[in-house]
């Protein structure tokens, strides 16, 4: 088995020997009808007999040209290539044989196919030797057979000098020819693998551009996100006091349902604080070990769920938690994943209109991770959406409808946390969002 390289290389020799031997057997066919007027004129006694033998090997040739656009031809280009170069060197030196054996002008004809072959045809060094050998060898065998003999020798030996001298010349065109053929396929070849190495750099340069623009997008959400934590904080804890000052008074000890409200209000407060701290947490990407705990993620997806609750109204929510759903993070912001999730869910419900709406949160234990699914039978995500819905500033939305922060923030934390958020979807039917999170070591 050839490497890829060499076998590219062999398939473009071979390419360039079947077409050029195609070209070359009809230039011979041709040249052989065309010496019919050096017949005239040299040997108008045996214009007929010439005729017809010219006739016949240039129909052997133009056979041979047919084969060669067979596809025997192709896996056989250099015997066939080989087969209509000989043809007319047998015919002159047969003709030398028939004329006048070593001064026959013809001996002239061999000489010209042997330039011919090293200019235009692309064999091997070595064929082009053989080649000018074979010529010499039909050249002395012709004068040989010939009634006058080899003469003194003389002459013979002249005549065999210069058809070696074209031999020799052949044999040094097509070894350069097909040094340069090989040099032109590499010079190819690098130029192939350079525009690869390029087009490489180009998409290393446009994954850059991009990684920039979003630390860019990134920077600048962190600032805001400083900047609305500083001027939020003040009357969020004014809010707090005020929340945990009615959880002192007597009427919500003695009122459970206005107890459970301020309770909700409280955690919808502080759950405002973790907002803008998740946000400028995942824009500067620095993680805080010391605030990654052991916590109840039951808890944290029925907390999730009372806040989003006014999204989830009329909806069909189930929750399947394992017995021990005790996880490692940081709980508000686990929380924040879940309202972001289940909101979604809730907004791609009320878009397909089910009359069943439903979305299920189910955790499995897989090993020392928790693996939390949430699947809704909304909608589902355009195949041409889904590869984007982690982008920042992605949505579907209406403008006035979402910036596209959640899933990338969302993500952002879940990442932080050591986990993957993913999605699978079919889009008309379903959608599932899923993360996992480290269990807590016994």
């Amino acid at each position: 088995m050839r490497p890829d390289g060499a076998s590219r290389h062999y398939e473009a020799i071979q390419d360039v020997r079947l077409e050029f031997s195609k070209i070359g057997c009809i230039t011979s066919a041709s040249l052989i009808l065309l010496g019919f007027g050096l017949d005239w004129a040299t040997y108008p006694d045996r214009l007929t007999e010439f005729f017809l033998v010219r006739l016949g090997v240039a129909g052997l040739s133009l056979v041979i040209l047919a084969v060669l656009f067979s596809r025997y031809g192709r896996g056989n280009t250099r015997f066939l290539t080989l087969a209509w170069l000989v043809l007319p060197q047998v015919m002159i030196a047969w003709m030398i044989q028939q004329t006048e054996g070593v001064s026959s002008v013809y001996f002239v004809g061999l000489q010209l196919a042997l330039y011919g072959v090293g200019m235009i045809v692309p064999i091997s060094y070595l064929e082009s030797i053989g080649f000018g050998l074979f010529t010499v060898v039909v050249y002395v065998l012709a004068c040989y057979v010939h009634p006058a003999g080899l003469g003194d020798g003389a002459e013979l030996l002249a005549h065999v000098i210069f058809i070696l001298f074209a031999a020799i010349i052949s044999t040094g065109c097509t070894y350069f020819n097909e040094v340069s053929r090989v040099r032109l396929f590499q010079l190819r070849e690098q130029v192939v693998h350079q525009n690869a190495d390029l087009q490489q750099v180009n998409q290393t340069l446009a994954e850059v551009k991009g990684q920039l623009v979003q630390r860019e997008k990134m920077a600048a959400l962190g600032t805001l996100s400083a900047g609305l934590l500083h001027e939020l904080n003040n009357p969020v804890n004014y809010s707090l006091m005020a929340i945990n000052m009615g959880l002192t008074a007597p009427a919500a000890s003695k009122d459970e349902l206005l107890k459970e409200s301020l309770n909700d209000a409280r955690e919808g407060m502080e759950r405002v604080q973790s907002i803008v701290s998740d946000l400028k947490t995942f824009a500067y990407q620095k993680p805080g070990a010391d605030v990654l705990r052991p916590f109840l993620l039951e808890k944290a997806v029925h907390s999730a769920r009372r806040l989003a609750g006014f999204e989830l109204k009329g909806m069909a929510v189930s929750v399947t938690m394992p017995q021990d759903s005790h996880v490692v993070g940081e709980e508000p912001a686990i929380i924040g994943v879940m309202i972001n999730l289940l909101s979604n869910a809730a907004h791609a419900l009320s878009n397909a209109g089910r009359e069943r709406p439903e979305i299920m949160v189910s955790a499995v234990i897989d090993g020392d991770r928790m693996v939390i699914r949430v699947r809704d039978n909304g909608q589902g995500i355009a195949p041409e959406h889904i590869d984007h819905v982690f982008e920042p500033f992605f949505t579907t939305r209406e403008v006035g409808s979402g910036l596209g922060l959640g899933l990338s923030v969302s993500y952002g934390i879940v990442q932080r946390h050591g986990g993957t958020l993913a999605v699978a979807s079919e889009f008309g039917a379903w959608t599932e969002f899923s993360f996992d999170l480290a269990r807590p070591h016994p």
